[in-house]
């Protein structure tokens, strides 16, 4: 009973350390910048129109539906409402409690639709890694978008280790979908690596997890892979496109960001979206100096409103409609289903 409690304070230990680490970062590149001007924040804020909102909203919802379409291709019988659903409730159990809770809420609302446990779980793992493939991708793009612009590369390659995430996540994959002795293979290399910092781990159920997971997901995987990557693709650039609303409502203007500033500024700096809270102060304070470096010192104030607006409509309004999404299932068909 102590190590059960212990893992779980421990993993609120480092998501707080992590939170506070994105604060310090967050403060540092902002003093970099310069000293945010707070009045000229809210007269940014202020600009906002009634309708304007409104029109966010169904971004954001559409934002949504394609963040969790990957569900609906890897696992055969979760419609697009049901993979919504799922996903906006496990986006907010991720927020509110530690890993691995949000896929214990994903496999019991799947196992309560009729659908195996195991092939729920497999297929949230492969939603995922579609995800980190997508996430670790982007700064590809804004190296193309740098070098048709002409902008400075000079501190950009920090950025190529991004890509070689990517890189070694596609390849990882790729050898345990090949066969079951690959699948075996890595899994027993990766658990003799994590079992160098964690001792409770075991390379044979490691390997022997990688099997099972094959051998539920090789089916979907032609099928579902394209498709879900094509999905996330979509779903960046409907978020790029929300962020960008979201600093011409502010009154961002064309010639103080355009839409290639904008661009390079959320590619590069979307890889740091997978830290608590989608990286919230880390990743909007480099949005902010980028747009600073392009724009000049006037866009800080009304950028640093955009990204207030953007995380309001990001994470704020997931989060609300993931706890109408859970309300939803336990009134109809999570009766009786308890997430573990």
């Amino acid at each position: 009973m102590p190590k059960r409690r212990t893992r779980p304070r421990r993993r609120w230990i480092w998501r707080l350390l992590l939170v506070a680490l994105a604060v310090v970062v967050a403060i540092v590149i902002i003093d970099r910048v310069g000293a945010v001007d707070w009045s000229s924040v809210r007269d940014a804020l202020s600009h906002l129109l009634w309708w304007q909102p409104l029109v966010l909203l169904v971004v954001v919802a559409g934002r949504q539906v394609l963040n969790a379409i990957p569900l609906h291709f890897y696992i055969e019988g979760v419609s697009i409402r049901r993979a919504t659903q799922n996903d906006l409730g496990a986006i907010l159990m991720s927020t509110v409690a530690p890993a691995p809770a949000n896929y214990a809420l994903r496999v019991a609302m799947f196992t309560s639709w009729g659908v195996a446990a195991a092939r729920g779980l497999a297929g949230s793992t492969m939603n995922t890694l579609t995800l980190m493939i997508a996430r670790f991708s982007v700064p590809l793009v804004g190296f193309v978008l740098l070098a048709v612009v002409g902008g400075d590369l000079s501190y950009r390659w920090i950025d190529l280790l991004s890509l070689l995430v990517a890189a070694a996540i596609v390849a990882a994959m790729s050898l345990v979908l090949h066969s079951d002795a690959l699948a075996r293979g890595v899994g027993s290399r990766a658990g003799r690596i994590a079992a160098r910092f964690r001792r409770s781990v075991d390379p044979d159920a490691w390997a022997q997890s990688c099997v099972d997971f094959r051998s539920r997901i090789s089916e979907r995987f032609r099928y579902g892979f394209p498709r879900s990557l094509a999905g996330i693709v979509a779903m960046l650039a409907v978020d790029l496109s929300l962020l960008v609303l979201c600093l011409r409502f502010v009154g961002v203007s064309t010639s103080e960001a355009g839409i290639a500033d904008i661009a390079i500024a959320y590619l590069f700096a979307f890889p740091l979206t997978i830290l608590p809270f989608s990286g919230i102060g880390i990743v909007d304070s480099i949005i902010i100096a980028a747009l600073v470096q392009s724009g000049g010192p006037a866009v800080e104030a009304p950028a640093f409103a955009g990204l207030v607006v953007w995380r309001v409509f990001t994470l704020g309004v997931p989060m609300l409609a993931g706890l109408a999404a859970i309300g939803l299932w336990r009134r109809t068909a999570g009766k009786g289903v308890q997430p573990t």
